[in-house]
């Protein structure tokens, strides 16, 4: 088993994108059924089988969940045929299992690949998140501002209104006062239901999605997809880990982090270039949801790298029995 090939990445983005496609095909048959967990079982079925058909020595260091509690795409799980580079590999079978068994928008099916100990193994436990988009100075917003500090920074480094701004936020009970204090400057909130790395892509396409900026907690793994879908897509990005109790904190020694209190920015939870894939399940604002009509099947996969800064838009229509 050699592991010491070198991540090509522009050969494997096509294999990627079709990971992605598959997990999506397999859960639109379970779209609007109420069904979240065997739509999010359908999925994971497919992303397995297409990743170990890749050559790849592939490792899951964002999946499922520990393997006591994931039966597939567990963390630390080797997929591919062993032939190949090694590579860290995190994903998100079906981002959204909630939106999909609701037939609501931005399920997506979620896949980011890079070189062997490029990203960061993030324990299951919440992060506080912080996302704008490309084109700004560094760290013109932190996570040690408060949510008007952020929305008033975010302003004047684009010479607007803190009232022309709209921030994504996850709609939950925690994020109540955040969600008062945003709505305090003038600025606009998009409130979401699930789907974070999604909200957080949002930012990276401003002109397209009208979100600006991200903020609030989440799950820590979907902040490293996130990271690695703005490490392709432009954008800054910072988490800090956030622990409810000592369980929580031994995830994470077992994780190898030390530093409960760091806050990450995008390149130190995903350190060096990687290629990452997103199909559209529902229909969302990135990308289109799976479309039938008799006889059909399309879907719309978005496929990025982020060596090249290139986006790929791929367009897969099949035929089905």
């Amino acid at each position: 088993m050699s592991t010491k090939a070198e991540f090509q990445d522009r050969m494997l983005s096509l294999g990627l994108a079709r990971v992605a496609e598959q997990a999506a095909l397999a859960s639109a048959k379970l779209v609007g059924r109420g069904d979240e967990k065997a739509a999010d079982q359908a999925a994971v079925n497919a992303m397995r089988d297409q990743l170990n058909l890749l050559d790849i020595a592939g490792v899951v260091v964002i999946g499922e969940g520990e393997r006591d509690e994931a039966p597939m795409l567990f963390i630390g799980e080797e997929v591919g045929t062993g032939n190949g580079p090694g590579v860290d590999i995190a994903l998100d079978p079906l981002e959204g299992t909630t939106l999909t068994a609701k037939d609501m928008p931005n399920a997506l099916t979620v896949i980011s690949m890079g070189p062997r100990g490029s990203m960061l193994h993030a324990p299951d436990v919440y992060m506080d998140k912080l996302a704008i988009g490309p084109g700004f100075e560094k760290d013109v917003v932190s996570l040690d501002m408060s949510p008007k500090e952020r929305v008033e920074a975010l302003a004047k480094a684009k010479g607007c209104d803190a009232s022309d701004i709209t921030v994504c936020i996850l709609e939950r009970p925690r994020h109540e006062d955040m969600i008062a204090e945003v709505r305090s400057t003038g600025a606009a909130i998009r409130l979401i239901t699930d789907g974070d790395v999604a909200g957080v892509m949002h930012c990276a396409e401003a002109e397209i999605t009208g979100i600006d900026m991200y903020m609030g907690s989440g799950g820590a793994p979907e902040g490293v997809l996130a990271a690695s879908a703005l490490k392709c897509m432009g954008g800054q990005i910072w988490g800090r880990l956030l622990f409810r109790n000592d369980d929580e904190r031994g995830r994470a020694a077992k994780a190898g982090i030390t530093d409960l209190d760091r806050i990450y920015s995008r390149d130190d939870m995903v350190t060096e270039d990687v290629i990452f894939a997103a199909t559209g399940v529902t229909q969302g604002s990135l990308v289109e949801g799976i479309k039938t009509e008799p006889g059909w099947v399309t879907t719309e996969t978005l496929i990025m790298r982020s060596k090249t800064g290139s986006v790929r838009r791929i367009v897969y229509r099949t035929p089905v029995e």
